[in-house]
């Protein structure tokens, strides 16, 4: 029987999602689980594959891996448990014997969280409008051999609960696409460039490629397909990670403000000296 899950990831500690030779990756982790229950002993021969890559550092909720399996009553009951921490099951699935998560996905979506606020929220979704419809991602994108021209369904910025968040829908995604789109966004946010440069480059009208935003703030929210999953939550150690992260930003967070608040009230005491010393 083949069968689909739907996987979550932390991405930190994962060279990418593809399998890599000496490096940990969630794929490798995936199949080592599966090895480990005797839900197939050989990938390649249980076809699995995921329905697309990403890169070091980036997050997932929906991805979704697949494989044919002689076993699928112990892959829905067990692969939850084996799976590490920074790993986990949201759904599962029965397919037809020849599915591709790859092939037979309908649209990906993406959300970009920034660390820092760009600005001009009302202006970035403006210009996130531009990426709407079909265009050449070239600028937008690290250099492959696949074309560079891609269908963006629906794209938007909005600020949620403090973050500024970039939220966008395609039925596929080129390398790098989405952190250079968020680069570009915050540059607008910033006042740097208006929605008119993002007509321009997308009309390839630029000297190079747009650099990506860091990884950390984007996640794989969902790849969409004509059927649904029936809900299977995460295991209790995966549980338990997500409140352990939960409470670690939140430290982090508290850190980082206070770290900063000390520095700004010592640059004003640095900045009063320097005053009284400029005094007659």
């Amino acid at each position: 029987m083949r069968l689909a899950f739907r996987i979550g990831y932390w991405g930190d500690d994962f060279y990418g999602s593809q399998v890599q030779p000496n490096v940990r990756t969630v794929e490798g982790d995936v199949i080592a689980a599966c090895k480990e229950i005797g839900l197939f002993a050989n990938p390649k021969e249980a076809r699995f594959a995921f329905a697309g890559r990403t890169d070091r550092g980036v997050h997932a909720a929906g991805q979704v891996c697949a494989f044919t399996t002689a076993e699928p009553e112990r892959a829905v009951a067990a692969l939850r448990f084996e799976l590490p921490a920074d790993i986990w099951t949201t759904g599962w699935a029965e397919v037809h014997d020849h599915f591709s998560p790859r092939k037979e996905a309908a649209a990906r979506t993406y959300r970009y969280y920034f660390v820092e606020h760009p600005g001009d929220t009302a202006a970035m979704d403006d210009a996130a409008q531009e990426f709407v419809g079909e265009h050449d991602f070239s600028l937008f994108s690290r250099q492959s051999e696949r074309t560079p021209v891609r269908r963006i369904m629906a794209a938007h910025v909005a600020d949620e609960d403090g973050f500024c968040v970039f939220t966008v829908t395609a039925e596929s995604f080129l390398w790098n696409m989405v952190r250079c789109m968020a680069f570009a966004l915050a540059a607008v946010g910033r006042g740097e460039i208006d929605a008119g440069g993002i007509r321009a480059l997308l009309a390839g009208e630029g000297a190079a490629r747009v650099p990506a935003a860091p990884p950390g703030g984007l996640i794989l929210i969902d790849v969409a397909y004509p059927f649904s999953f029936t809900p299977l939550p995460p295991s209790p150690k995966a549980e338990r990670a997500h409140v352990e992260r939960e409470q670690d930003f939140r430290l982090k967070k508290r850190v980082t403000a206070a770290l900063r608040g000390l520095s700004l009230d010592l640059l004003r005491e640095e900045q009063a000296d320097d005053k009284l010393r400029d005094l007659p």
